[in-house]
């Protein structure tokens, strides 16, 4: 029996383990095992919902026991893969590492959140990556509230009402904009404050928001959220956050009490740094068209690979880098792949490869407002969507029936 060893239970790991237990139905053909930290995927576009409250945090959320009932899932960390001797070194919750033999490994580990060395950011920013940062950021809004609430006009509630999201990113455009919505919505309740005493900031390193849309559309989204009472820094780095106490590239500084950590995706450790595996100059693996792990002229043999982790070519010629974008619409469909020619090249078929062309991206901005550029299609005003797969359609993800949504797009 072949043990397939899957590392990472995100969108790539779990759609490969989903589409491995429905092609090998021989269950003594193989064992597949699935190790990742967390019991369950993250659905993380849905993350800035949740830090708003529009939808509950188990929404956002796939038991990986439940829905891979033949995989064999580990609650643990891979540090390390040593693909000459076929063993990955896991680290549980409580014991030892120990070192877990495979005969063909995936590699889905996904990215992590990139950091800079920034004095304070460890012990003073929380990251928009899994539902437990987004609970964090809406517990810590709604007792701002609370304690501001009793506060006169001054520093103490001015900090407590000031708030800094860093990275102009999809993830920290729109966790900013759902921030944004969350402290409006709130005001009604509380007569002492008002929209002035809020200090909402995004802080963008680019002298744009969002790279993954059109210079227009990015603009807008900017001009929305100023209207909204929000300031936009572009051209801005953060170099100091220590104790609350933001200090910018352009010398601005402010005390804030909620600062959000949203700079991008950096290469995973296991990747970059514990493994034989190739990998490029940034960190993340080598992955050739058909999703093995190696280049144009090279195969390694039993090792495979997708998701953010990976660096995969386009061939869709979408990318102005030549990779892949690393998004869910990608990571959902590189799974599927994944597992269809894991089975092919076990039974001597041939293998395919990986193309898909964009559908177009979705960017919520807060409570009924949003971004949606898809091709060359540009809406605006209000816009109701009541397709059943308006929330499925690009990222490929099967979100149910219930997944009618209205939104406003910028204006």
């Amino acid at each position: 029996m072949k043990r397939i060893v899957i590392v990472g239970g995100g969108y790539a790991g779990f759609y490969t383990a989903l589409g491995l237990e429905r092609k090998l139905m021989r269950t003594d053909e193989t064992e597949v095992i699935l190790i990742d930290p967390r019991p369950y995927m993250t659905y993380q576009p849905f993350l800035p919902e949740v830090l708003a409250g529009s939808i509950e945090p188990r929404h956002s959320l796939v038991s990986l026991r439940k829905n891979l009932p033949r995989t064999r899932v580990l609650s643990g960390s891979a540090v390390e893969i040593s693909h000459a001797d076929r063993t990955v070194v896991v680290r549980p919750y409580a014991g030892d590492d120990y070192a877990l033999r495979y005969d063909l490994i995936v590699v889905t580990a996904g990215a992590v959140t990139r950091t800079f060395p920034v004095a304070g950011l460890k012990a003073g920013a929380i990251g928009l990556k899994h539902v437990e940062e987004a609970i964090a950021i809406r517990n810590r809004l709604l007792a701002s509230f609370d304690r501001a609430a009793g506060l006169p006009v001054g520093p103490a509630r001015k900090r407590l009402l000031t708030a800094v999201v860093v990275g102009g990113g999809f993830t920290g455009v729109e966790g900013f904009g759902e921030l944004l919505s969350l402290a409006a919505s709130l005001l009604q309740y509380y007569p002492e404050l008002k929209l002035d005493d809020l200090d909402f900031r995004l802080v963008q390193a680019a002298d744009r928001l969002m790279p993954e849309v059109s210079e227009r559309i990015a603009a807008r989204v900017v001009k929305s959220l100023e209207r909204r009472g929000a300031r936009v820094h572009l051209n801005t780095q953060v170099v100091l956050l220590v104790d609350g106490h933001a200090v910018l590239s352009t010398g601005e500084q402010f005390e804030a009490n909620i600062i959000v950590w949203a700079a991008g995706n950096g290469a995973n450790p296991i990747i970059a740094k514990h493994t034989d595996l190739p990998i490029d100059s940034r960190g993340f693996l080598l992955v050739r068209a058909d999703l093995r792990v190696g280049r144009e002229d090279l195969v390694i043999k039993d090792a495979w690979g997708a998701g953010d982790d990976a660096s995969v070519p386009d061939l869709s010629g979408d990318s102005p880098t030549g990779r892949v974008i690393p998004n869910a619409q990608n990571a959902v469909r590189q799974g599927r792949l994944l597992a269809a020619n894991i089975v092919a090249s076990l039974r001597g078929r041939p293998t395919r490869e990986y193309l898909h062309r964009s559908l177009g991206t979705i960017a919520t901005l807060g409570m009924g407002r949003g971004c949606l550029p898809v091709r060359t299609y540009r809406i605006y005003g209000l816009l109701r969507l009541v397709d059943p797969s308006c929330l499925s359609c690009l990222c490929g993800a099967n979100m149910g029936p219930e997944s009618a949504c209205i939104g406003r797009l910028v204006d």
